[in-house]
């Protein structure tokens, strides 16, 4: 009996990625704890786990995109399914950044810091985000949507550059009419060794996750937590909240169960709870999200898109971080003021995907632009952005996992009773493939 449980621990532990996952997080906080200068140490172990999914974000998001357009009928098809997904991904970032701004007015958190922008200097990274904060414009997204050239847009790792050359490669290859077919079946097929060597890549994920987890509670752990833990505790607080309400009501209005859909993402949450990084679960994302019964051409183009134009997290995260700021510098913000903010922070904050570092770049220029919170602030914050940046990601993930169902059901081609049958784990037989989506039209 005892070895028979063992056989079943040892097989739940290798064949299941959350499990391993959710150990290899376990034991890095722990080394974190007990040994902070070996989790510093670790943290190769993360940066080089990120760095093996960012090199294959770029030619992932090129054949995912070119596949969905070729398969999506007609190319007014291809409009209205981007045209429904950037409806969605406004709405939701709008509402981040209301609740955001909202649950920092009512809790207050920074308004017992009582700090003077004369004790505080930008050293370190900080100058770096001011500096590159410096050189931005609110009109700076879609100018920076134009690479420099075909090659930089995946040499850059910049998703909606890359986005961009996909799009109009697509549409090129689509009007050839059936000389374009060729084309499209060698992408789909390179498309198809990158989400091989994804799979490869993802049994490093226990390792990464183990390095970051070590490495943020090394390095910041007990003096961050105990300095900034009441703003850490309130935007993990709300960050939850707003998961399973918000998200939880866009997952009803597709018939769907919010707990159910994330106990199906778990792998993919525990990653991003892990790394602090949602770009690494894109390809095992659109894969199942086919499963799901979301068809390939929505999933191709929403997932994508999504990565370039989704920042839930990052809106929700603004929103916190300007008004903590302003709150610790006894910065009376009037309604018309943060009204202000956050229509400055819904242009700045798109586009910002793939941008190392792009949370504390919007903040600084938007900071920066409306002078009403000094920008020297966030150096109030930038210690326990590890913290911050790991809930940022799983928000923006739980809007990235929805934004592909809400899109399908919005077309009614979603699945529901087989979508359902899937995530109960009743689903015996493949789904059929379905019509491409505007065919018809």
């Amino acid at each position: 009996m005892a070895s028979a449980a063992a056989r079943v621990a040892r097989q739940a532990f290798t064949s299941r990625l959350y499990i391993t996952v959710l150990v290899a997080i376990a034991l890095g906080t722990a080394v974190g704890l007990a040994f902070p200068k070996t989790g510093e140490s670790l943290q190769p172990l993360g940066d080089t786990f990120i760095a093996m999914i960012r090199m294959l974000i770029g030619p992932v998001v090129f054949c995912t995109i070119v596949t969905g357009i070729a398969s999506a009928g007609h190319l007014t098809s291809v409009g209205r399914i981007g045209i429904k997904a950037l409806v969605y991904f406004e709405v939701v970032t709008t509402l981040a950044l209301i609740v955001g701004l909202v649950a920092m007015d009512l809790v207050g958190p920074g308004r017992g810091i009582h700090a003077h922008p004369s004790d505080l200097h930008l050293t370190g990274s900080a100058k770096g985000y001011v500096s590159a904060a410096g050189n931005e414009h609110w009109y700076d997204f879609l100018v920076n949507i134009v690479p420099k050239t075909v090659v930089s847009a995946f040499v850059e790792g910049n998703v909606l550059q890359v986005l961009f050359v996909a799009v109009l490669f697509a549409i090129a290859v689509k009007l050839l009419g059936e000389r374009g077919a060729p084309i499209i079946g060698a992408v789909e097929r390179v498309g198809e060794v990158f989400f091989g060597i994804v799979k490869m890549v993802m049994y490093f994920s226990p390792i990464g996750a183990f390095g970051a987890m070590a490495y943020a509670v090394g390095k910041f752990g007990g003096r961050t937590l105990s300095s900034l833990g009441a703003f850490i505790g309130l935007f993990w607080a709300v960050g939850i909240l707003f998961m399973l309400i918000v998200f939880g009501a866009v997952a009803r209005l597709c018939g769907l169960r919010i707990l159910k859909l994330y106990a199906y993402f778990k792998d993919e949450l525990l990653i991003t709870l892990g790394t602090a990084n949602y770009e690494a679960v894109m390809p095992r994302l659109i894969e199942k999200l086919e499963r799901l019964g979301c068809p390939k051409p929505i999933v191709s183009l929403v997932v994508p898109s999504g990565y370039a134009f989704n920042g839930d997290g990052v809106c929700l995260y603004l929103g916190f971080a300007s008004l903590f700021i302003a709150q610790a510098f006894g910065v009376d913000l009037s309604l018309w003021q943060q009204i202000g903010l956050l229509a400055v922070f819904l242009i700045t904050s798109k586009g910002s995907a793939g941008v190392a570092g792009s949370g504390f770049i919007i903040l600084a220029a938007t900071l920066s632009t409306t002078g009403a919170v000094p920008v020297v602030g966030i150096m109030l914050i930038l210690g326990i952005d590890r913290f911050l940046s790991t809930m940022r990601g799983l928000v923006s993930l739980g809007g990235q996992i929805l934004g592909s169902l809400v899109v399908s059901r919005w077309e009614g081609v979603l699945d529901v009773p087989h979508a359902r049958a899937e995530l109960n784990g009743e689903a015996t037989v493949a789904l059929p493939e379905k019509a491409p989506v505007g065919a018809a039209a």
